[in-house]
């Protein structure tokens, strides 16, 4: 059972400046902040990649290679790397390097992308939405397979006969993504892929259906279960005081998801969602350290997980509410978890 975070480098909005914070500040942050998870002994940190004025990250391989010589133990993986929008050449290429220089610690988590500023930005279209992650994931699987690649497909030049430079000293760990479709599972579950659900809204309860259908075609498709890994993704966040929380954090988490929204239609986010998410069924895993722990137990028991990912900055929060929960999911959450399972 792996313990880890996630973030997306979202940027804090001043207000009374009407402006995002700079991106370079942020990354500096970034980086002393996952030195912190590592110290504490976290096993994972996923970083996810996006291509707006809110995000600080667009190009996770870079930031994760700035991690890698100031970190030792936790692994550093993509959360997602949108493949349908990407030259798996260029993804494997990439992350081989990150497996170099991190002594073996890179991960690849593929997925489609639920936002779609990748596409106009790098030429594709979104009607080949499914086409384009099927074919592409394809591709790179191969590249982690064989060293002599021959390949061909429709959205790419074919190659002949060619190596891929540099080669990692083992295949690399490669991960899906899915939300909430049985397409983006049973692709995983066929191929004998690792899967991490992305449960950021609802209660966690409706997925259980998803990860019984992962499991029953993993198998059904001749794959050994001791190699299954299942993974959750959710917004999180600990402090030593739940009103506390919702005080200070509710404004710039709500803000954020009203930015994302507003191009998807969806009504202002409230502070009755945001203490429903906190409840035991929601989805949210925040709140006092105990709370967070025994959902985290909850989640574990419900689907079977070797992995949780707690993704902390939505919405921008200051650097020091970062550092602290941080620390206190390293220091309170994660041991008492560990403790339960016996791990």
């Amino acid at each position: 059972m792996e313990l880890g975070i996630g973030m997306f480098g979202d940027l804090t909005y001043y207000g009374e400046k009407e402006q995002f914070q700079a991106p370079g500040e942020r990354l500096k942050e970034m980086i002393e902040q996952v030195k912190l998870a590592d110290e504490l002994g976290l096993d994972c940190f996923v970083l996810g990649e996006h291509h707006r004025p809110d995000y600080a990250v667009s190009s996770t391989e870079v930031v994760l290679a700035a991690l890698a010589p100031v970190t030792r133990h936790i692994k550093l993986g993509s959360g997602v790397t949108v493949l349908s929008s990407a030259d798996p050449v260029k993804v494997y290429q990439d992350y081989a390097t990150l497996d170099l220089l991190s002594g073996a610690r890179a991960e690849i988590v593929a997925g489609r992308g639920s936002f779609i500023e990748s596409f106009p930005l790098f030429g594709y279209d979104l009607k080949d939405y499914n086409e384009l992650f099927t074919e592409k994931l394809e591709l790179l699987l191969q590249l982690n397979k064989e060293e002599v690649v021959t390949w061909e497909g429709r959205f790419r030049a074919p190659i002949h006969k060619q190596t891929i430079y540099p080669r990692p000293e083992r295949k690399l760990p490669v991960w899906v993504a899915a939300g909430g479709t049985p397409e983006s599972v049973f692709r995983a579950a066929k191929l004998g892929l690792p899967v991490i659900f992305a449960i950021i809204g609802g209660m966690p309860e409706q997925f259980r259906p998803l990860v019984d259908f992962y499991r029953e075609q993993y198998l059904e498709h001749g794959h050994d279960e001791k190699d299954m890994q299942v993974a959750i993704h959710s917004h999180s966040f600990v402090s030593e005081s739940s009103e506390a929380l919702i005080e200070n954090y509710f404004p710039c988490y709500a803000a954020q998801m009203d930015r994302i929204g507003k191009s998807r239609g969806w009504s202002p986010y409230t502070k009755m969602q945001f203490r429903g998410g906190m409840g035991p069924k929601g989805a949210l895993f925040m709140g006092e350290p105990v709370e967070v722990t025994d959902k985290i137990l909850q989640a574990i028991e419900m689907f079977g997980l070797t992995r949780f990912v707690a993704h902390l900055d939505v919405g921008g929060p200051e650097h020091k509410d970062l550092m602290k929960t941080i620390e206190l999911y390293g220091t309170k959450v994660v041991p008492e978890v560990r403790k339960a399972l016996k791990v």
